[in-house]
């Protein structure tokens, strides 16, 4: 019996699992009232993407510094595969994300209504305000650190919000200053990815402990505003839920990735899509809310799709570690820790003014809250951390009715940075 070991290890699904499995038992580890959760992933699968991507793919390119230079003659496979695809290919993030998104905006899409009714406003302040301030911090930082590339501070900025659209504005905005640009801009992403996703957990875990909010009133508060409506004759449709309804389920997803795929077009801004994050979301909230269209049923019951949704988030957090693994690392050790920093601050003070505002100014419950923050952030890992936090999915009615307005304004914050950096 043969057995290949380095083929094993290299394939994409073994650091996937693994990275998976330690990480939900790395959550599991409590300091205190603190446990990471979930997003325990996230971490033992950057550490393995630093030490695989370093092991069998670093060690094979002509010039370490410079991945574009390519590999040495006669590079295995293996090495190939890391370089072009990276430890786990976009593809499988991209499926674990959709079916993520799918399953929460299935479960919370019954009262986005009544959310949007009661707070419709506030989320298109707090979505330019949250992307703002990351803006504004980004912009002083260029000021305060004049050494660092601008093009890759840009990029930081997208990626301490983790949103694609911005990044490919970002890119098409530098295109003029030629492909070194566009490289400095995909790395500051790529650096500031992880810091970002890592601002986010920490948010959703911490803000509850420093302002003293108890998450069992806010419950008993957030489900009192939803009778209120009920009362006022906004009543609730009373569908059946199934059990699991496969087809409409994979419908969400395929007209969900669809809308994410449409260019929408914008005076200054141009062209720029939702993504499939964005469609997704967008069309599970509406179709849960409408809850049947003939034989379909949008309905289904929550444990059903807490389960998909728990299975898919730990799978995605541990991909997103296992890809940003290598330039975390990389970056911390080296001359990207200042713009690791920089994404990081520039997160951290984007959601406490958006916390500030839409607490103290808007009086929002905290479970709309922390999802209108990780919507504000465009952060879907954020808004993984926001569910395992408040151990409630209704954070995702927040989440998605921000989303769309703090992407849009992501979009033009980066164009404007680009302008003036």
């Amino acid at each position: 019996m043969k057995f290949d070991l380095i083929s094993f290890l290299t394939n994409p699904f073994v650091p996937m699992f693994l990275a998976t499995v330690t990480g939900l038992l790395l959550g599991k580890v409590k300091i205190g009232k603190f446990s990471l959760g979930q997003s325990g992933g996230l971490f033992t699968g950057i550490f393995m993407g630093w030490l695989l991507y370093s092991r069998y793919c670093v060690t094979f390119m002509l010039d370490p510094s410079d991945a574009k230079k390519g590999l040495v003659k006669g590079a295995p496979k293996y090495a190939t595969n890391y370089l072009v695809n990276g430890v786990v290919s976009n593809d499988i993030f991209i499926f674990t994300l959709i079916l993520f998104i799918a399953s929460v905006g299935l479960i919370a899409g019954k009262d986005i209504k009544k959310i949007i009714k009661k707070y419709g406003t506030q989320f298109i302040i707090l979505g330019a305000v949250i992307t703002g301030t990351g803006a504004l911090l980004i912009y002083l930082a260029t000021l305060v650190f004049p050494g660092q590339n601008n093009f890759a501070v840009s990029g930081a900025y997208t990626g301490a919000l983790t949103s694609s659209p911005a990044l490919a504005a970002a890119l098409e905005n530098t295109a003029k200053f030629g492909k070194a640009a566009q490289a400095q801009v995909g790395l500051g992403n790529a650096i500031g990815y992880a810091p970002g996703v890592l601002m986010v957990i920490l948010t959703m875990n911490f803000f509850p402990v420093i302002f003293g909010i108890d998450l069992e009133k806010e419950k008993a508060r957030y489900k009192f505003e939803m009778k209120s409506f009920n009362k006022k004759g906004e009543n609730e449709k009373h569908i059946k839920e199934v059990g699991m309804d496969v087809i409409s389920f994979l419908i969400v997803c395929l007209i969900g990735y669809f809308v994410g795929s449409i260019n929408i077009y914008l005076p200054f801004v141009k062209w720029f899509s939702l993504g499939a994050t964005g469609g997704v979301l967008i069309v599970s909230l509406c179709l849960s809310y409408i809850g049947r269209i003939g034989s379909l049923t949008f309905r289904m019951h929550t444990a059903v799709l807490s389960a998909i949704r728990d299975v898919s988030l730990s799978l995605f957090l541990a991909i997103v570690g296992l890809q940003y693994g290598y330039e975390t690392i990389a970056a911390l050790a080296g001359s990207g820790a200042t713009i690791a920093l920089i994404a990081f601050v520039a997160g951290i003070g984007a959601m406490l003014v958006g916390f500030l505002v839409g607490r103290y100014i808007f009086k929002m419950n905290w479970i709309i809250l922390a999802g209108a923050l990780c919507g504000g952030a465009t952060s879907t890992p954020g808004l993984g951390a926001a569910i395992d936090a408040t151990k409630t999915d209704e954070v995702a009615a927040g989440y998605g009715a921000t989303y769309p307005f703090a992407l849009l304004c992501n979009v033009i914050f980066v164009i404007v940075l680009r302008m003036i950096t």
